[in-house]
């Protein structure tokens, strides 16, 4: 039978199976585990049969991941036929290792045991994972193991009770069972399963540089030109240049790349010169792809330059993509994470006719990233790949790269005292017990910040709803407006519901509100920018704008994040009021307002403000759309500081008579702040007494004993007085009952009530 091939799944991939659409298996008369010989162009394969996934479900479909691809000669959406095998299983098999690689005792059972189940050629390289050691891979690229030998010979099955022996020979030195061949130029060996989390970029990718190489019939019936280049663009580490990688390997062409500075040469024409020799030698071996790396260091924008080099290599370059030479079959990637600096010439149909955004990888994304880079790690039982692919909002590619590496690495310390370093083999009994636990990627954690987010990111204080005493209210209208849009995004769209753009905190000093902000970020499982408002005011013109812009162009590209202004009455005062500092405050609040409800959508990104003087924010900044919700964090009535009790005393060493109901009501006018230095001081009083009454070493033997009474309350009470008094009280709650009211800012009452 013939059918389609097709990619694996990247979880799946490396493991020798071939996926079979479940029709296909039914009138093939094949089981789950049975053996099919897959026959390409210009080679076979031997795979392991395994279900089809249901959305293959009759149409023809085998899904081989890059390896057997390669064996079988054939590439994806190419025919291929399957037939059932009768595969012996093997009674021995004789394996080399790569010549750097050297492992003490009998290596043997751990091979049988990790090659269980697969059909094995001699010849035939094969990828394998041993342990964690220094020698083999921390990311899920595996050993390259070469079977020398078989008995019987021919294609046989690995099973229990094979004997595995390692040969004396290197792999190296071990001839035959390359697979297919490449047209030179050295391209590298990723295969399509070794990206996670840009199906949809890779598709547009093989249709502007696969189908012209393997069919031009299709445009010269059409009558078109195919596409001459890919513009690959993002930010950095999502994956431009593994996907050219992947590309140039898994279609039969020259793979020739330049790495942008090193073209760059003192002598007058020499870097033109070099740029030609490499498209010269692309056109005699085509097809063939150059890839560009790094395409906006020798192709600036010609009237920005001030270097003439960079002016003549743009030049050359457009002549070469454009000129009046015919080019052939020679496609051009570029890839970039700065393409606004490009020269405008070389984004044109002709040159790059397709741009391609590689963005930051969504929860899916972040998943299938996972999978590939920890597909050769002995990972611990309970590890939950979804949990992590959640946490992770703002990761790239390279940033899930590194979590795995340093997850394997605090694996590597943890055994590290056992390896006897100085020995030149490491036991294999050792680096088969090696496993990489949840602890470890735990630790990891905590090392790896977004890359996308580096200079903006704060780590996320590990603020919960249960630390914040009382203001049950306010935390139910924050909960609504940030975490359900993120939690429930089906409902929202259900219901055609925008979520709303941002939420203002007021309410006199030391109430909580920058607590509730960081409690709301965590909560929220989102990326948190924090920003201080006087810092973003800058003394060159048009430098805070740009500041503004940034924060917000970050949020957008780290999506979900919470941008927490604090004190935002700093920088979006009213506009007009004050003229003695050049603009500038005005500058920015234009700014903001524009990025809160401008041409641009915020998709995922809410706003979080607090302040104590709403009445000095620019009144366009409160309207719908902008800070839509007005949220008032009260002065605690006396349920509520009896729960702010509860919270700063919970590991505190209480005396039997300390009553909190009682200090609840007698903290009448007391925030959140103050209740926090009444229990400091009361511990600070019971601390002071302890130590003046003994000695030091009285004191490490006798230090459980020490509880905070009644009285050192009463003593903290005394020193600690309210910081709001009832007529500023009132002046919030009468500014409460005003802010439904669109000029609240502008209302001459609110602002004489704190005059």
């Amino acid at each position: 039978m013939k059918l389609t091939v097709k990619p694996m799944k990247q979880s799946e991939a490396g493991r020798g199976l071939a996926a079979i659409d479940r029709e296909a298996m039914a009138q093939l008369d094949l089981e789950n585990g049975d053996y099919v010989v897959i026959e390409g162009g210009d080679g076979r394969a031997v795979a392991r049969v395994w279900p089809g996934y249901p959305e293959d479900s009759g149409k023809g479909i085998v899904r081989i991941d890059g390896r057997l691809r390669g064996e079988a000669g054939v590439g994806i959406d190419d025919r291929v036929e399957i037939e059932k095998a009768d595969v012996k299983p093997a009674k021995a098999i004789t394996v080399a290792l790569p010549q750097n690689l050297r492992i003490r005792g009998n290596v043997g059972p751990h091979i049988r045991d990790r090659l269980s189940g697969q059909a094995v050629t001699p010849g035939q390289q094969v990828p394998f994972s041993l342990g964690l050691g220094p020698f083999s891979s921390m990311s899920g690229q595996q050993i390259p193991l070469k079977v020398a030998k078989t008995e019987p010979s021919g294609t046989v099955v690995v099973t229990d009770s094979t004997e595995v022996t390692v040969s004396e020979k290197p792999a190296e030195q071990i001839v035959g069972g390359e697979g297919r061949g490449r047209a030179g130029g050295g391209a590298p060996s990723i295969t399509y399963e070794d990206i996670g989390g840009l199906d949809r970029e890779l598709e547009q990718v093989r249709e502007m540089i696969e189908l012209p190489m393997r069919h031009p019939e299709l445009f010269q019936q059409l009558g078109i030109e195919p596409p001459k280049g890919v513009l690959l663009h993002g930010p950095p580490g999502t994956g431009k240049t593994l996907i050219a990688k992947a590309v140039a390997n898994e279609i039969d062409a020259y793979f020739t790349d330049i790495s942008g500075p090193e073209i760059m040469s003192k002598y007058y024409g020499e870097s033109e010169e070099q740029l030609r020799e490499i498209f010269e030698d692309a056109e005699e071996n085509q097809p063939a792809i150059v890839f560009i790396d790094e395409l906006d260091s020798i192709a600036p924008k010609r009237g920005e330059t001030s270097g003439d080099v960079e002016r003549r290599v743009v030049a050359q370059l457009l002549s070469m993509m454009d000129g009046l030479d015919e080019r052939g079959q020679v496609t051009v990637i570029g890839a970039t994470n700065r393409v606004d600096a490009l020269d405008p010439a070389l984004r044109r149909g002709g040159r790059f006719d397709r741009e391609i955004e590689i963005g930051v990888p969504d929860k899916d994304g972040r998943k299938e990233i996972m999978q590939v880079h920890t597909r050769g790690m002995p990972l611990a039982d309970g590890i939950d790949l979804d949990h992590y692919a959640d946490s992770t909002h703002g990761f790239v590619g390279a940033d899930l790269e590194s979590l795995a590496k340093e997850a394997a690495m605090n694996s590597l310390r943890r055994i590290r005292p056992e390896l006897d370093l100085e020995a030149e083999e490491i036991d294999a009994d050792v680096l088969e017990a090696m496993r990489v636990t949840e602890d470890d990627f735990k630790q990891a954690m905590k090392g790896i910040t977004p890359s996308a987010m580096r200079e903006v990111f704060v780590e996320v204080p590990d603020v919960t709803w249960d630390d914040v005493g009382g203001l049950d209210d306010t935390k139910e209208r924050l909960r609504e407006t940030i975490q359900w849009p993120l939690d429930y995004p089906e409902v929202f769209e259900q219901m055609d519901l925008e979520a709303a753009k941002g939420v203002l905190m007021y309410g006199p000093p030391g109430t909580g509100k920058t607590l509730l902000a960081k409690a709301v970020a965590n909560e929220a499982e989102s990326n948190f920018i924090s920003i201080k408002g006087p810092e973003l005011l800058n003394k060159y013109v048009g430098e805070s704008e740009k500041g503004v812009r940034e924060v917000f162009e970050k949020a957008r590209s780290n999506a979900p994040t919470v941008i927490f202004f604090d004190e935002i009455d700093s920088i979006a005062g009213q506009r007009g009021r004050n003229m003695s500092d050049s603009g500038v405050g005005e500058r920015v609040v234009s700014q903001l307002l524009t990025e809160l409800d401008g041409l641009e959508e915020l998709e995922d990104v809410v706003v979080v403000a607090t302040t104590n003087r709403p009445d000095l924010i620019d009144s366009a900044l409160l309207r719908p759309g902008r800070l839509d919700r007005h949220v008032h964090v009260p002065v605690p009535d006396e349920d509520g500081r009896r729960k702010i009790f509860d919270v700063h005393t919970r590991e505190k060493p209480l005396a039997d008579d300390v009553d909190l109901d009682k200090l609840a009501r007698k903290t009448e006018g007391y925030v959140g702040a103050d209740i926090e230095a009444v229990c400091r001081e009361a511990s600070l009083a019971a601390t002071r007494e302890f130590i003046n009454s003994v000695s030091p070493d009285e004191a490490k033997q006798s230090v459980a004993n020490v509880r905070i009474t009644m009285d050192h309350f009463d003593h903290a009470l005394g020193e600690v007085r309210a910081s709001v008094d009832e007529e500023t009280k009132k002046q919030y709650e009468q500014m409460e009952e005003r802010f439904g009211k669109e000029d609240t800012a502008k209302d001459p009452e609110v602002s004489r009530t704190f005059q």
